[in-house]
């Protein structure tokens, strides 16, 4: 294993603890909303805490991207974090959360963590490395049949007003033309889960380079494809994002087309 991934997994270990302690006392968190839908909470800065922390120990030059606490330091090396992915899920005690890390080099991404603490599942990748779920190999699945396939998202809630439409439009569609569709509510595990076989596809809008990162890379290191909804590579820029199996893949982009289209204002 990388040196910098061990690292990673370390890092995210210890914000999971953080998690879970504070989880027994939800109630005495404090609760601030960034916007609509948007929640942040001493949990949350505490578990970014935990990682920067972790990570200086080992590499104090490094610099950071993270969600509460934004961009510090300079360097080619930027660990980006999320450290609570789901809060209102947490928050409500509802047990699907993560905690998100990936190492970006010279602009690339490297490296990924993406930890489940209520299951103490870690999945992991490095760059050519391949994808691993507790050091066992994981790829996506196999399935080519949209009618077979079990889909993931998540509702728009950054820019609800001018999505929803489009969105509503392609979720029907996708609802129709599938097995199924699920929104647990994070959207780096969601990622995570179509990497490990567990979903076909996903996808979704407004999100941030720390929500997908780390996800991103251990999709493509278990064969998947992931990108922007339009088949762009920006989807850490822009934060609209589709992936799945390559023929699942291929399959919600061709059936929802003109969704895609209205949802990247491109009418």
């Amino acid at each position: 294993m990388h040196a910098l991934l061990n690292v990673a997994i370390m890092a995210a270990r210890s914000a999971g603890n953080v998690l879970i302690r504070k989880m027994a006392n939800l109630d005495k968190l404090k609760v601030e909303k960034k916007g609509h839908n948007d929640f942040v909470s001493d949990a949350d800065h505490a578990a970014e805490r935990a990682v920067i922390s972790t990570v200086q120990k080992h590499y104090p030059e490094h610099a950071f991207l993270a969600e509460e606490s934004g961009v510090t330091g300079d360097s080619d090396h930027v660990w980006i974090i999320d450290p609570l992915d789901g809060t209102t899920n947490y928050l409500h005690g509802f047990p699907v959360f993560c905690v998100s890390i990936a190492v970006r080099i010279k602009g690339r991404v490297e490296h990924g963590v993406v930890y489940d603490p209520i299951r103490q599942e870690i999945f992991a990748a490095s760059r050519g490395a391949g994808a691993h779920l507790d050091n066992r190999k994981i790829r996506v699945s196999g399935q080519t049949r949209l009618e077979h396939a079990l889909i993931g998202t998540g509702f728009p809630f950054r820019q609800a007003d001018q999505e929803m439409g489009p969105y509503m439009g392609m979720l029907e569609k996708v609802l129709k033309n599938t097995a199924g569709v699920r929104r647990p509510g994070a959207a780096a595990l969601d990622l995570c889960y179509v990497a490990a076989g567990r979903l076909d596809g996903f996808w979704e809008t407004g999100l941030a380079a720390w929500d997908l990162a780390a996800g991103g890379l251990i999709i493509r290191e278990a064969g998947g494809i992931v990108s922007g909804l339009d088949g762009s590579e920006d989807y850490l820029d822009t934060g609209h994002v589709l992936c799945g199996t390559p023929k699942i893949y291929a399959g919600i982009a061709k059936l929802c087309a003109r969704e895609i289209k209205a949802l990247l204002h491109k009418d």
